[in-house]
């Protein structure tokens, strides 16, 4: 069963694909059933590779059916500080491979009419003056780029266009960014993978793999045989690969959603209906849905212990950006695990000792159209195309997280409390 949220309440009929029985053969298995391995599988089936996909639990079941759903430009944070190992070109290509990412995921909904409420606008707040500073730059470094979207610079007075709010100092509107339902996004695509062959299995958790020149993938009861593996796990990994598993931090996020606004309320809060999310390290970031309930996200939490009550945790964030709807019942609330890595780079490339395993994950927070461009990258990679693309991320080094998996989480969060105490200055 799906998570107790809004999007699980709201999504389109749910097909039940059968557990793993017996033994699967195939080019390629997936373990992992979120964006990162429906959108390697579509693309490996489109270049004509048999591929197996193993979920767990239910397709979309962790962050890509519980997420924010705002499809925004961009992949990693500060990508400069890369150039020592990929060059200034490369650091160009993965930017202009952010911009892409975003488009596959267009692409994909369009080409194949996924009902996902996919709406374009987004707009970046800012939370100071130097914020906003910061969005012009942004700006025409995108259209360096060739970025061929609006974008088009708020400033405070103006603000009231964007948001029923007196909280932010300018904005940042993007419109070729936006936001959608990610869990209807998630089942479409898996319907896609079936249409093009894949064999997709729920409720099969792996147990054990076997490395080799063939993988053997045990589930409880059944097995897969594949020439290549990718792991596509995410921040539910677990243990079932250390050498990666130790590279990624699990990051609690959390979402409340009111009750149905009304047209008119819910113009008053976003009156362009725009996605957004300002800029602190512990970010807001919220938007309207179809039914014009208010979906109001954010809170990450580095202690690896949820709230006791999440509702009672946001509604307060919730109000000090809209004071205006104390009156408004919260009908939903939900958390889940985003993955994020030391250097805030999505991590994509293969195991050193096993050059037939692939992985993707740690994309912090950003995964909605990141998780899409890992796929086409590894399609690439593990189809033989040329090119070098996936080569730019396999090439980056990231760290392990010191003190196991226990500790990881209390240091990264004293590490996040430094960040947050520097935001006061």
């Amino acid at each position: 069963m799906h998570t107790a949220s809004y999007y699980a309440a709201s999504s389109v009929p749910q097909p039940d694909y059968p557990t793993l029985s017996g033994e699967q053969q195939c080019d390629v298995c997936v373990i992992g059933g979120g964006y990162s391995g429906l959108n390697t599988a579509i693309e490996l089936a489109e270049r004509g590779l048999s591929v197996v996909l193993l979920e767990a639990r239910k397709i979309g079941w962790g962050a890509s059916g519980r997420n924010g759903g705002q499809l925004i430009r961009g992949v990693g944070h500060g990508l400069e500080q890369f150039a020592p190992i990929i060059g200034a070109d490369g650091v160009k290509q993965m930017k202009l491979m952010g911009l892409e990412a975003v488009e596959i995921v267009r692409q994909r909904v369009e080409r194949h009419a996924i009902a996902c409420d996919l709406t374009w606008g987004y707009c970046d707040l800012a939370n100071k003056p130097r914020e906003f500073a910061d969005f012009a730059e942004e700006a025409d470094a995108l259209r360096a780029l060739g970025y061929r979207h609006e974008l088009r610079l708020v400033p405070p007075e103006q603000m009231h266009s964007v948001i029923g709010s007196d909280r932010y100092a300018g904005g940042l509107i993007d419109m070729g960014s936006g936001h959608l339902h990610p869990l209807n996004l998630a089942l479409g695509e898996a319907a896609v993978a079936a249409q093009l062959g894949v064999r997709l299995f729920e409720r099969s958790a792996v147990t054990r793999i076997d490395y080799g020149p063939q993988v053997t993938v045990h589930t409880a009861r059944g097995t897969v045989r594949a020439t290549t593996l990718v792991l596509c796990c995410n921040a539910y990994l677990n243990d079932l690969n250390r050498s990666i598993g130790g590279k990624i931090l699990p990051a609690g996020s959390y979402i409340i959603a009111t009750e149905p606004l009304g047209e008119e309320r819910a113009q008053q809060l976003l009156p362009q209906n725009m996605a957004v999310c300002d800029q602190r390290v512990t970010v807001d970031y919220f938007r309207l849905s179809a039914d014009r309930r208010l979906l109001f996200g954010g809170a990450c939490h580095y202690s690896g212990r949820d709230p006791q009550d999440i509702g009672a945790y946001m509604r307060p964030k919730m109000l000090k950006v809209f004071p205006q709807l104390a009156d408004v019942r919260i009908d939903f609330q939900w958390g889940g695990m985003i993955g994020i890595g030391a250097n805030r780079l999505p991590q994509i490339g293969r195991l050193p000792e096993q050059p037939n395993v692939y992985y993707a994950q740690a994309y912090a927070g950003h995964g909605l159209n990141a998780t899409h461009l890992a796929g086409r990258l590894l399609g690439e990679a593990i189809s033989g195309q040329q090119g070098g693309r996936f080569d730019l991320f396999a090439k980056v080094p990231h760290i392990t997280f010191p003190g196991g998996k226990h500790l990881r989480s209390p240091l990264l969060a004293l590490g996040m409390l430094w960040h947050r105490l520097k935001e006061l200055v």
